[in-house]
């Protein structure tokens, strides 16, 4: 049992001991991958160090040769041709009419002077520029472009003079027509209105005499018993009598073959209509009226009269009727009809297309 327990014993010491080691071995094993990461670490510093160098190597070169014209890869320095460029330099430098000699001494030469020389002969080269082999040629294709341009130049210029010129006659001339064509409207508009509202007086102005092709015409109108003032101010009858006036004092001035009137009674009273209708009776002869109204007296003028008919519910038909003449007193004896002053024939709008369209 002694043995035994000794023997454990020393199972244990060993334990202990192996145990030891291998927490030393791990310690050991630890440092050293701190020490491989750390190394890791500057050695991809070092990568990103020398990726940066090898790009500013790079970007050096470039520039030198935009700047000098010199392959840097490629170039070979030679001590003899640089110490004779750089006295003839140095020598001219300080005397231009001098002849380069050999008597400079180079050792005395700082790095500032030679960088301010450098300035200056990039500079010279800069301004020089490239040298063009193909400048004859261009320069023989810009001037034939340019004498082309110039024509053309020349071409548009005359053309402009002689359209302005045009533009002046035509709005001199325009200037003119319009003038007397206002006077005269602006002379039968004063009597028609006098003649539609039974006394009054009314007037046509222009807003700015200066430009009287762009400017606006302002109507002014003084009905019998009122003030003088804009048609704006006037009641709708009013200003509907206002426009019957203008448009048949421009009718007097240049007639049209046709002219279509909507509603332009409906704001008129009796006495109003009876005074349109016979103003308008005295154009019947020189142009057709198309009328759109719902008065009866300016229907009972008319000579043929269209609209829409519902002899069946539902159903609509455009019908046409035509006014004729009142019959002779001789022929009114053979009817036993009462007759009428005038005599209705109603046809359908088929049959009447080929008819005139007037109304009078």
């Amino acid at each position: 049992m002694i043995e035994s327990e000794r023997a454990a014993a020393a199972l244990n010491e060993q334990r202990v001991a192996q145990a030891r080691a291998v927490e030393q071995h791990e310690l050991a094993l630890r440092r050293w991958r701190e020490s491989l990461s750390g190394v890791q670490e500057e050695r991809a510093r070092n990568q990103v160090r020398e990726s940066q160098l090898q790009m500013q190597i790079e970007h050096l070169t470039e520039r030198l040769e935009r700047r000098y014209h010199v392959d840097v890869r490629g170039f070979a320095s030679d001590s003899a041709v640089f110490e004779k460029v750089l006295r003839a330099q140095l020598k001219k430098r300080d005397d231009p009419d001098a002849t380069p000699r050999a008597d400079v001494d180079l050792a005395k030469v700082s790095d500032e002077q030679l960088a301010k020389l450098v300035d200056e002969l990039s500079q010279q080269l800069e301004n020089m520029g490239p040298v063009n082999l193909e400048a004859v040629q261009e320069y023989d294709e810009l001037e034939e472009r340019y004498k082309f341009l110039e024509a053309q130049n020349t071409d548009l210029t005359n053309s402009r003079r002689e359209l302005l010129d045009v533009i002046a006659r035509i709005n001199a001339t325009t200037k003119q027509m319009f003038a007397e064509t206002f006077a005269q409207v602006r002379a039968n508009f004063r009597e028609m209105f006098a003649e539609l509202f039974g006394g009054g007086r009314a007037d046509l102005s222009l807003m700015d005499e200066a430009d009287p092709l762009n400017c606006g015409i302002e109507i002014s109108a003084k009905p019998p018993g009122k003030q003088l003032q804009t048609i704006s101010l006037l009641s709708g009858g009013e200003r509907s009598m206002v426009a019957v006036a203008l448009l048949f004092a421009i009718y007097m001035v240049r007639p049209s073959p046709f002219c279509v009137l909507d509603e332009i009674d409906a704001p008129l009273d009796e006495t109003n209509i009876n005074r349109f209708l016979s103003i308008l009776q005295r154009f019947v002869g020189q142009s057709q009226f198309v009328i759109i109204t719902h008065n009866k007296r300016t229907i009972a003028k008319a000579d043929i009269l269209y609209g829409v008919t519902m002899e069946e519910r539902g159903v609509s038909k455009l019908v046409t009727m035509r006014l004729t003449a009142p019959a002779p007193i001789e022929s009114r004896t053979s009817s036993t009809e009462p007759i009428t002053q005038r005599q209705f024939a109603l046809a359908e709008n088929g049959h009447s297309a080929r008819e005139s369209v007037a109304a009078r």
